[in-house]
């Protein structure tokens, strides 16, 4: 069975400094905020090229933070609307209701599966406070004219970056090309921890030290509260783990590149819809590579037969899922349509020549 994603090998890959790490860690004594939590903001905020880099618990709190923290600054305050792409992973739309903000959907473009930004401007109201857009399956959503809609509406955009880490529009990485970002760093995506894990970017030194604060119980200093907090800290286990791995993720993200490009030209079935690789090949580090088809069904379970795992990303989009059922009425055909045909092909960088031979092969014989 060729494996969707083959976690062990991935991290095997780097055992000896991982474990090198982790014992140096449980030989230290601290296991909260302390060095190694440090050394990980540090790195990653100089590779993001952000001025701020914040270890959180996990990619969901990250976007919730970083609402929170706007709330709290009187930026927004419940009631007022968030524009969010309509085909998302649920936890984009969780970190808006979970701090009373209401998320407006916006259809995707076809071709990216990310927000449309040519319809970004029409759903803008009085109300509207900010962008989140999310670049899905590692591709960068950006142009010119999404940031000269935020500056003309006054909008913030935050980035969810929970799929994306590496990519660059234009020379600047993702997590960096908006007012903020929330990064996840489950054990899946291509920069994984060996457990939940997520990270806050922004070049906002107030945002970051109120986002600081409230993931510490509200506490900027040790027993004194501002802020009715949360508990949202990244240990010194994941920390140190995420360090090792952040050294590798360029090359890492290369062999992805190098991958789906072999799939683009090689899988050639006219039933299969594949994804469009950008002109400039940066803006994707290809955290999956999803095909589409009207026979989705059936060819998950042909894979199946022929040894191959595959995953359906996603089943459902949000305004169909129960926990949002006062959305169940609006329609989104393009959403709608994209969650009855995506399915996601294995690819990581540990994928053998014979694997991607045999993927490719097993899709074209469909």
């Amino acid at each position: 069975m060729i494996k969707f994603l083959d976690l062990q090998k991935v991290n095997l890959q780097h055992q000896e400094e991982i474990e090198n790490k982790l014992l140096s860690v449980f030989r230290s004594g601290w296991y909260l905020q302390g060095s190694e939590l440090k050394n990980f903001e540090t790195n990653l905020a100089s590779y993001i090229g952000s001025e701020y880099a914040l270890g959180v618990a996990n990619g969901l709190d990250a976007l919730r933070l970083i609402f929170r923290a706007y709330i709290e600054l009187g930026v927004m305050k419940p009631g007022d609307e968030v524009l969010v792409p309509a085909n998302t992973y649920i936890a984009s739309v969780l970190a808006l209701s979970d701090n009373g903000l209401v998320p407006v959907f916006v259809e995707p473009d076809a071709n990216t599966y990310n927000i449309d930004i040519a319809k970004i401007e029409e759903n803008i109201t009085p109300k509207t406070k900010a962008i989140l857009i999310v670049h899905l399956q590692g591709r960068i959503v950006f142009s010119e004219e999404l940031k000269n809609i935020a500056q003309k509406h006054q909008l913030k955009i935050v980035e969810d970056n929970a799929q994306s880490i590496g990519a660059e529009w234009n020379g600047i990485k993702s997590g960096n090309l908006g007012d903020a970002a929330g990064f996840s760093f489950y054990p899946g995506k291509n920069l994984g921890a060996l457990g939940d894990a997520g990270a806050v970017t922004t070049n906002d030194k107030e945002l970051f030290e109120a986002i600081r604060a409230i993931a510490n119980y509200g506490s900027n200093q040790k027993y004194v509260n501002i802020y009715k907090g949360l508990n949202s800290r990244l240990d010194e286990i994941q920390a140190a783990v995420l360090d090792v791995k952040l050294k590798y993720i360029g090359h890492e993200n290369g062999t992805r590149r190098a991958i789906a490009k072999r799939f683009i030209s090689e899988i050639n079935n006219p039933k299969i819809i594949l994804p469009e690789n950008p002109a400039d090949e940066n803006e994707h580090v290809w955290h999956v590579f999803v095909v589409r088809t009207e026979k989705r069904d059936e060819l998950q379970a042909y894979l199946t037969e022929k040894g191959i795992h595959t995953i359906i990303h996603y089943p459902i989009p949000p305004h169909k899922q129960e926990a949002y059922k006062e959305y169940a009425d609006l329609s989104f055909p393009i959403t709608e349509k994209m969650h009855e045909e995506v399915l996601s092909l294995p690819i990581s960088s540990v994928l053998e020549e014979e694997e991607i031979q045999a993927i490719i092969k097993a899709v074209n014989g469909f």
